[in-house]
C-alpha cells in the first residue's frame, strides 16, 4: 500500500471524519454520520482506495 494522500488532504479527512462521528454521537445527525469512519481511516492510513482507482496522488514528490 503506497501512500497517495498528502498532508493537507489527510488532515481534512481526519477532521471531517471526527466531525461526522461527533455529530452522530451528539444526536444531531442520524446513523449516516458513521460514514465518518471512512475519511477518518483513510486520513489516518494516508491511503485512499478511490484515489488508486482514479490515478490521483496528492502526496508531494520525493526527491
Amino acid at each position: 500500500m503506497k501512500s497517495n494522500s498528502g498532508g493537507i488532504d489527510r488532515i481534512l479527512r481526519i477532521v471531517v471524519g471526527l466531525v461526522l462521528i461527533g455529530l452522530t454521537l451528539a444526536g444531531n445527525i442520524g446513523v449516516w454520520g458513521w460514514i465518518g469512519i471512512v475519511p477518518l481511516a483513510t486520513g489516518a492510513l494516508g491511503w485512499c482506495p478511490l484515489y488508486t482507482i482514479l490515478g490521483i496522488n496528492t502526496c508531494p514528490m520525493k526527491k
